[in-house]
């Protein structure tokens, strides 16, 4: 641990987590984006880009490696580096005779190198500040996040629109977008190269065998499964989301689909404001505003009615694509609607996977929740495509309503500390 000054954490905390949030955006959100605009069916988007959640949901499982070889410092700056040139390789690739294979071998490497990232970014954050400083800027650190997400979705997706219209050819559009973001991350890599601090407690455990790292992870591992009622939480975790992994894959693709093929017919430009933008910024308030009712009266009294207001939303797409309404308003007011309902309902999905890792090894067991709750977002995606085209969007929609069911059932089963998240 070393002293920092408060404009010294500043210098590097917002931009470690805008540089960790903005590969996630691009792998998982505007990959599905850009495979539309390149020509590919919804089966194959959602099935393709789904299995890239792979990488979020067994990171636990190398974070030994990251733990032990080299410090969390260097892990970060190489990964960011590595990041930029995995960007770079997707921008070359893009043109290529088969799109398709190229990029997504490319997205599988930004995958695997942003859950590394993540890995490696949430160690230094602990080792690089005290308890007190972890505290303060924990909002901070969520907040730069959430911007990455919104830069990613919203402002390059509206950037790459942009491009589509001057240059008239979406493969040089998404080239050139993909190329300006590989080179803000050597740009990261070299700033926090030389912005992060050197903290003592950093450093490569070579006293510690890497079998004995995994011997110990293990042992935490099993600990996790022994807490009460862990197969009703874990299918709990896996099925909160179950209608929600599916409309997310699905979403765009409808909001980008002409009004001959059941969408709505909206240009990237379009799609990237209303749901980059104005949608993360509803996303955003809902979260806070979820925040602040659940630290009034605990996630027990809140959690059934923060679920409802994070699945009856969905019902704006159903209308959406029954009536296909043409003012871009009124579109905007509807993803506006949904966003905040899920930013609102999936504040008390996280407090749950915090109160069920409380212990000794709760960073742990949360990281492990986290693997399920990716799993829980991979498995229904890697089906969606095929089932919107096979039943068209209308029913799709309707599907993903009934979808959500199973979720708010278990919450009646679930073992809640009526007292967690609650003022004391």
């Amino acid at each position: 641990m070393i002293q920092q000054s408060k404009k010294q954490i500043w210098t590097w905390v917002p931009s470690l987590y805008f540089a960790e949030g903005l590969p996630y955006a691009m792998v998982m959100i505007v990959s599905v984006i850009m495979y539309k605009k390149l020509g590919l069916s919804n089966t194959d988007i959602a099935l393709y880009t789904s299995w890239l959640y792979l990488p979020w949901v067994i990171k636990p499982f190398w974070s030994p490696i990251v733990d032990i070889f080299r410090t969390k410092r260097f892990w970060i700056v190489t990964m960011q580096l590595l990041i930029g040139a995995g960007l770079a390789g997707v921008a070359f690739t893009i043109p290529s005779s088969d799109p398709l294979k190229y990029t997504m071998a490319l997205f599988w490497l930004l995958a695997f190198s942003s859950a590394t990232h993540d890995i490696a970014a949430d160690g230094f954050y602990m080792h690089a500040l005290s308890s007190h400083d972890q505290a303060w800027m924990i909002g901070i650190r969520n907040t730069f996040y959430r911007f990455a997400i919104l830069f990613g979705q919203g402002l390059l997706v509206m950037f790459a629109g942009m491009m589509e219209f001057w240059t008239g050819n979406v493969t040089t559009a998404w080239s050139v977008t993909f190329g300006v973001l590989a080179g803000l991350f050597i740009i990261f890599s070299i700033y926090h190269r030389w912005m992060l601090p050197v903290p003592s407690s950093d450093y490569k455990h070579s006293n510690l065998k890497l079998s004995e790292a995994v011997r110990n992870f293990i042992q935490v591992f099993i600990s996790f499964f022994k807490k009460p009622k862990i197969s009703l939480v874990i299918i709990f975790i896996l099925f909160y989301r179950f209608g929600e992994a599916q409309l997310v894959k699905i979403a765009p693709l409808f909001i980008l689909d002409s009004l001959e093929a059941g969408g709505l017919g909206l240009t990237t430009i379009e799609l990237g404001f209303a749901t980059g933008t104005l949608g993360m910024i509803m996303l955003t308030i809902g979260g806070i505003t979820g925040g602040v009712f659940a630290a009034k009266h605990g996630l027990k009294a809140w959690i059934i009615w923060m679920a409802l207001a994070m699945k009856l939303p969905d019902f704006v797409y159903v209308f959406m694509a029954w009536a296909q309404p043409e003012s871009y308003l009124l579109i905007n007011i509807f993803i506006a609607i949904e966003q905040f309902g899920y930013g609102f309902g999936f504040t008390a999905y996280l407090l749950f996977m915090m109160m069920i890792s409380e212990g000794e090894h709760k960073t742990a067991h949360y990281a492990i929740c986290t693997g399920f709750m990716a799993l829980g977002m991979m498995i229904p995606g890697m089906f969606s495509g095929a089932l919107q085209e096979a039943i068209g969007y209308y029913h799709f929609f309707i599907w993903v309503i009934v979808a959500t069911i199973p979720g708010l059932i278990l919450i009646k089963f679930l073992p809640i500390d009526s007292n967690f998240g609650k003022k004391e």
